[in-house]
């Protein structure tokens, strides 16, 4: 199933691409932008947890350097059946985590030093179930891709905001061209937001059951989701809005319009579930 809807979002996406390039450059606009495309589709696939993890300046660690951090994961990953991910620490006070990757074997746990000062061992246990539990559902190459694609997306309809601004576009080939152009550079960003939306809100609570699972008790993360929460409102992340959908809690905040395009389910219901869980 993940795989078919990988394949309907790359599909998505280029569909988006080749319509922004029409709109820009007309027929010679639409094949530049088909082209780009498909080196965006072959860029997501195979480099985009690198992309993801250059990002947030994220380093790898060894047991030597994290052992605590180390610990965790290999107790987690045996209960979890899955091989040891790469483990990286991202350099930001703002508590927070996500996983990246093709697939179970070439994945990647990255962490932020917020994180792992904020929360005891139980909470950290919490959080790195959550996202090997992202890796157990093979939910992490589709949002990888979702990422990657939706930042070429987000900066092509930029273009056609100032082509749009600046007169440019398809020139005398049709009226109204440049109000399209407007339209476009709008439209498109809403829709890679809808997309990542409708690729995510579900499986947090399929991940948050896992994490729970494999951390053998529900209220680490169920703690842990609260103080992250809480955390992000008080001081956001500075996290491109293209990549928010990878992380455990949404690292933006914003009220009216932006909240109707959070790529997370509200924490106080992920909680809720949790400690049901825990009383059944």
């Amino acid at each position: 199933m993940n795989a078919l809807k990988t394949t309907f979002l790359m599909a998505l996406m280029t569909v988006l691409l080749v319509i922004i390039g029409q709109l820009i450059g007309g027929r010679g606009g639409a094949v530049i932008a088909l082209v780009v495309a498909a080196v965006m589709n072959f860029v997501a696939y195979w480099s985009s947890d690198k992309i993801a993890l250059a990002r947030y300046r994220a380093q790898e660690v060894t047991r030597e350097q994290a052992p605590r951090l180390y610990s965790i994961v290999e107790r987690l990953v045996a209960n979890a059946g899955l091989p040891m991910p790469r483990v990286y620490i991202i350099p930001s006070q703002t508590p927070n985590a996500f996983a990246t990757g093709r697939d179970p074997q070439h994945a990647a746990v990255a962490i932020t030093e917020g994180a792992l000062s904020l929360l005891d061992e139980n909470e950290v246990a919490g959080v790195i179930g959550h996202e090997l539990a992202h890796i157990k559902n093979r939910d992490i190459l589709i949002s990888s891709i979702a990422a990657t694609l939706a930042g070429a997306i987000t900066m092509l309809a930029m273009w056609a905001r100032f082509a749009a601004i600046f007169g440019g576009g398809q020139g005398g080939e049709r009226r109204g061209g440049g109000l399209e152009l407007l339209v476009m550079a709008i439209v498109a960003p809403i829709a890679a937001m809808l997309i990542q939306m409708g690729i995510s809100r579900s499986r947090e609570y399929m991940a948050d059951a896992g994490g729970a699972k494999f951390a053998n008790d529900p209220r680490g993360l169920a703690n842990a989701l609260l103080k992250l929460d809480d955390y992000a409102k008080r001081r956001p992340m500075n996290a491109s809005p293209t990549t928010a959908h990878m992380f455990i809690v949404n690292p933006l905040r914003g009220g009216g319009i932006a909240g109707l395009f959070s790529t997370h389910p509200p924490t106080e219901e992920r909680v809720r579930r949790l400690r049901e869980a825990r009383l059944g």
